[in-house]
């Protein structure tokens, strides 16, 4: 059997994510942006913007220009996304029929924003299966950003959605939504990591990610010039809040982010000999350096390995025998 068959028993394994979710809306970033994706390879996602990244007012234009570069040969690797206009704009419709009616099968996944509720949510999908079953498509991922108090309020129901792939924190609007209350520090560092009412509200979706399997995904940081403060509210968010993955503006941010949510070599070469040995073992329970280790852990210690091989780290022989195992074996 498979590994992840035996440790998972039958159940879904948690899905996993390029850690970085690269944000850009103009023609010139987009094209950068798929560029380097090509340099660095399917280590980091783009996502297109037609929402609050793109210039207003030729809303059709960005639409028919984004389905041109998704279904162009620079997206070498369909790992780029579409955040659609909010589903009470006058665009979204328009959005979904142009964009993921020809592009669906190269679409890696869409993005809905500003939601109130599951119901909302449960809506949009209904419409956009609609058109991407046109182009073959049954299983279009959606994220959605909890970034108002109905989305928050409702995040468990959101992330079961089975076509819900990835909450992520939109935390402009959420601050915002407080006309006030909350003040403008608390959406950036340190404030985004202390005040109460926003670490309440990342808390409360991360732990609605995982109750599902589902990737919780980090705001933004405004900083684009200090690479070392993204480095650290990356580090924070996955350290301290359980985040799995974070939102980049800028390209600069993009390898301080992926650096920050890589496994260190140290714990790819623990979960190796873990695994190894428990593999050896039949998955019984093990001791190592005076530790008991059973299936609970030997779970985790599977996860670091995958995280390590989406964040393209070159694995030890032994860690990548034990990830590409195949089911006869």
């Amino acid at each position: 059997m498979h590994p992840s068959e035996v440790l998972f028993q039958g159940k879904r394994q948690p899905l996993l994510l390029p850690a970085c979710d690269h944000y850009c809306g103009s023609e010139k970033l987009m094209r950068k942006s798929m560029a380097l994706q090509q340099e660095l390879g399917p280590v980091f996602d783009i996502t297109f913007d037609c929402e609050d990244g793109a210039a207003a007012g030729s809303e059709a234009e960005h639409a028919l220009l984004v389905t041109q570069l998704v279904n162009s040969d620079d997206n070498r690797f369909n790992r780029i996304g579409v955040r659609l206009h909010d589903t009470g704009s006058e665009h979204f419709a328009a959005d979904v029929a142009v964009i993921v009616g020809a592009t669906a099968s190269r679409l890696a996944y869409v993005v809905l924003p500003k939601v109130e509720s599951a119901a909302e949510v449960i809506r949009a999908i209904d419409l956009i299966n609609q058109h991407a079953a046109k182009a073959g498509r049954t299983d279009l991922p959606v994220h959605v950003l909890i970034e108002t108090h109905g989305a928050l309020r409702e995040a468990y129901d959101i992330a079961a959605l089975p076509q819900v792939e990835c909450l992520s924190f939109g935390i402009m609007d959420f601050v915002s939504s407080h006309y006030g209350a909350v003040p403008a520090s608390a959406m950036r560092t340190p404030g985004q990591f202390t005040h109460p009412l926003v670490v309440r509200a990342k808390l409360e979706m991360v732990a609605a990610c995982h109750a599902h399997g589902k990737v919780a995904s980090h705001n933004v940081t405004t900083d684009i010039k200090d690479s070392a403060v993204v480095a650290n509210d990356a580090q924070r968010a996955g350290a301290e809040f359980g985040f799995t993955r974070m939102w980049s503006i800028h390209p600069d941010q993009i390898k301080p982010i992926l650096k920050a949510f890589m496994p260190r070599l140290s714990e790819v070469n623990e979960a190796t000999n873990i695994l190894t040995e428990a593999m050896n073992a039949g998955w019984g329970p093990i001791a190592q350096h005076g530790r008991l280790h059973d299936r609970a852990s030997y779970r985790y210690y599977w996860t670091v390995l995958q995280r390590a091989k989406l964040a393209g780290l070159a694995l030890p022989e032994a860690a990548a025998a034990i990830v590409n195992q195949t089911d006869s074996n």
